[in-house]
Formats: C-alpha cells, structure tokens, sequence
C-alpha cells in the first residue's frame, strides 16, 4: 500500500532545517484530512471500548475475560492506527542496530523475499529510552507492532491527561497508569497498578511492553540548563545530548515487576532521528504536525539496542521479600545509590552513541554484549555465533497486509456486537417456557 497523501519530495528534504525557518506553506487539504483521519481512528477505537465495557465490561467489575480480550483488541488497534498514519503520510524506516544480538534470530524473514516481518525479542520487556521529541512513545509503540506487542504496551502519563476527551477516556481504558508527579502519592498508585499488571502476566504468560523515558521530560532551551546546573551541584558529568537520567521511578518499577515476572528483560533503546544536529533540540524539527500535517517526517528512526536481564544484570537490590509497595518495592539509600550510578553509567553509554550517530549519520552494530549484560538473542557467550549487520537493519514502517488498515477503526466492532447479541438472544429463548 502506497502513502495515501505522499510529501512533497521538496517539503520532505526540508528535514534538516529547523521547523521556524522552513518557507513552505501548509497545506490545509492535507492538514485537513490528517485530523480528520486520525479523529476518526480515535474516535472508533474509543467508541469500541465503550461498547465493550457494555457487552463485558460493567457486569464483570472489567474483569473478565472477554473484556480483556477486547480491550487489548483496541489497544493493538490503535497500534495499527500508529503505523496506519506513518505509512499514509509521514513514511519512514527503522534502522535497527544492536550489541550481541544474533540478527539471524532476532530478525523474523519472508522465506521467499528475505523482508523483515517482525522482531523476535523476549515476551516481558521495559523499553528505556532517551527522550527527544514528543513522538518518540509514538514510534516506540509502532515498534511493538514488529514484536506483536502492540496490545501490551502499557505507558506512565501525567494525570492531567486523564479526562481528554476520547483520547483520555481510552487511555483509561488501556489503563496507563496516571501520576500526579507527587513520589508520596505516586508510588502508591504505582506500585498497586504494576503488582496487578505483573501477575496478570506472568499467571496468564500474556506479553508485557512498558515504555519508560528516565529523562522525564525532552531535551530543550528550559530542560539543558537544569540538567546541567543539577549535573555541575552533585559533581556528575552532565551528558551534551540528553538530559540527566531520574532513577527513582525506573527503580520502583523494576523493584515491583521483578518478583512477578521472574524472566523481566530490560530493552535500553538509544534513538537517533536524522536532520537533527549535535546537542540539538529535537523538537525543533519534528512534531506531530511538521511530521504528519506538514509531511515531514524523519527518513529513518535509528534506534540502537542493548538487552538485560532484570534479575541478573541490573543491581535493583533485594526484592525477595517484595510485596507491592512495601520495603521490597521502596529501596534503601544504599541501594538507590547503586542504581543511579548504574544508570548515569548507561546514559554516559547512550550519550557516546549519540556522538557516534552524530558523527556517522547512523550507530553500528556489534558482536560483543554489552557490559555487565548477560541477556541473549540467539548468541554464545561473548558474541560467538553472532550473525551482525555493521550498518544495522533497515524495516519500513507499514503493515504486513493492506487489510490490515481496517483493523485502526476497529472496522469489525459491529459484526462481534451483533454476534454476541445474537448468541445472548438465543440463549434467553432456550430458556423460556413458550
């Protein structure tokens, strides 16, 4: 399927050129109809769960499992609509490169074409990334699609967004979990929701994708010069491409799965987005609306890989008498300390790799694993056996199949509504005696 309102290949060169001095001018048709056809997505999708929760929902406490069920369907849907939206207006590639994966087995191939058509990585996966625009969750959640996870993804949002209209309804339904950005408070709700969450998982061997950014915020003209002075007050380097990592949230998090979900792999995701230059602001060139409205997008999304193992490679500290929000979850001083230099090592890590793709447009993969990681993709020890791309992978951001797209407005909603209704017509008549 091609785009269906390609960009201009002149306003798309534009990419490298910061968004305020761009001189073309919008196009309102194309504006237009991208609103419009995303409004619509939302607005399916949401329109769905609600009918969900009627059919399943209300009468099971959401529970059950054909609520469940349903509700993961819309989640996924709204995946589809990610990619749906990419590859209409905004087409891109993913340049996937990684240290001591075996690609062989990482990569799932066409037998007759060789395509990428998914990623096989662990089921039970924390995404931790570094955070340069806003729509980095959105082409992370896009990612999940090629892992066939993009009906677990579960996010950390702030809990003014909890009552958008549509947009907020249905992230409830999804139940993203909401914080106040108050840590007395938070972690309560926090370590309540992964508890509940962890367990459904692991007792239900369903798949597990959650998205954190321990950033906490982008890298912008506000944001440096705190990190900086934060950076300068502790006696820390202070990275010149990111932001300071924020380890509290990450730890608790970790700290509360990792008793549930035994085999809890961590995905450390360094993004780099072409266009943008050294120590740039990364959404000075790329929103939402230059990217889709204005069609814009980045020509690829590099996104390099390192695995870990949670229990094994991360020092999380004691967690073998963890019980939601008790000690298990809440560390001591000492093990916070730990964690933190553990996690500013990473970041130093992801900050070089950013030099790296700033220097040579792209990141490299390696054979060796990374330090301190003895998490495994297909591979031996020390990287013997592993089958590596240097210049990565390359996968375009579309669906495996055309039809596909009908599953972004949850186009067979009313044929599952009318089946139920159907069956629990029948089923009451079976019942009566006349």
């Amino acid at each position: 399927m091609l785009s269906l309102i390609p960009p201009n290949p002149t306003i798309a060169s534009s990419y490298h050129i910061p968004i305020q001095f761009r001189k073309h001018k919008r196009d309102w048709v194309r504006t237009i109809f991208v609103g419009v056809l995303f409004d619509l997505g939302l607005v399916c999708i949401n329109g769905t769960q609600f009918l969900i929760w009627f059919l399943f929902g209300w009468w099971s406490g959401c529970r059950g499992a054909l609520y469940e069920k349903g509700i993961a369907w819309t989640k996924a849907a709204f995946g589809v609509l990610c990619i749906v939206m990419c590859q209409w207006f905004a087409p891109t590639n993913f340049v996937i490169t990684t240290e001591g994966m075996d690609e062989s087995k990482l990569f799932i191939r066409d037998e007759q074409t060789g395509e990428v058509k998914g990623l096989q990585l662990p089921e039970k996966l924390v995404f931790m990334a570094n955070h340069q625009i806003y729509l980095d969750w959105w082409y992370l959640w896009a990612l999940t699609y090629f892992m066939n996870a993009h009906n677990s993804v579960l996010i950390i949002l702030k809990k003014s967004l909890k009552w958008i209209p549509v947009m907020g309804w249905g992230m409830q339904f999804f139940r993203f979990i909401f914080l106040a950005r108050s840590w007395t408070s938070d972690k309560i709700a926090l370590g309540k929701h992964l508890t509940r969450v962890g367990k459904e998982a692991q007792k239900h061997n369903k798949p597990f994708t959650m998205m954190i950014f321990p950033e906490g915020t982008l890298v912008s003209p506000d944001t440096r010069p705190l990190s900086k002075k934060y950076a300068d007050k502790m006696g820390f380097t202070d990275p010149t491409n990111m932001l300071l990592p924020r380890s509290t949230g990450l730890l608790f998090s970790l700290r509360t799965l990792a008793p549930f979900i035994p085999d809890l792999h961590l995905l450390d995701i360094t993004i780099g987005y072409e266009g943008i230059p050294p120590a740039g602001y990364g959404q000075s060139y790329y929103t939402i609306r230059s990217v889709f409205m204005d069609g814009v997008p980045p020509p690829k999304v590099h996104l390099h890989f390192r695995l870990y193992n949670v229990r094994r490679d991360i020092p999380i500290g004691d967690v073998s008498e963890s019980q939601g929000v008790a000690r298990g979850a809440e560390a001591s001083e000492k093990e916070k300390e730990v964690f933190d230099g553990w996690l500013r090592e990473r970041w130093r890590e992801k900050d070089e790799l950013m030099e790296e793709f700033y220097k040579n447009g792209k990141f490299k993969s390696v054979k060796q694993h990374p330090v301190e990681s003895t998490a495994r993709v297909g591979s031996m020890a020390n990287g013997n056996g592993v089958a590596v791309t240097p210049g990565g992978v390359e996968i375009p951001v579309k669906l495996s199949s055309d039809m596909e797209a009908l599953n972004a407005f949850c186009f067979f909603a009313p044929a599952i509504a009318l089946n139920f209704l159907s069956k629990t017509k029948a089923a009451a008549l079976s019942v009566l005696p006349f």
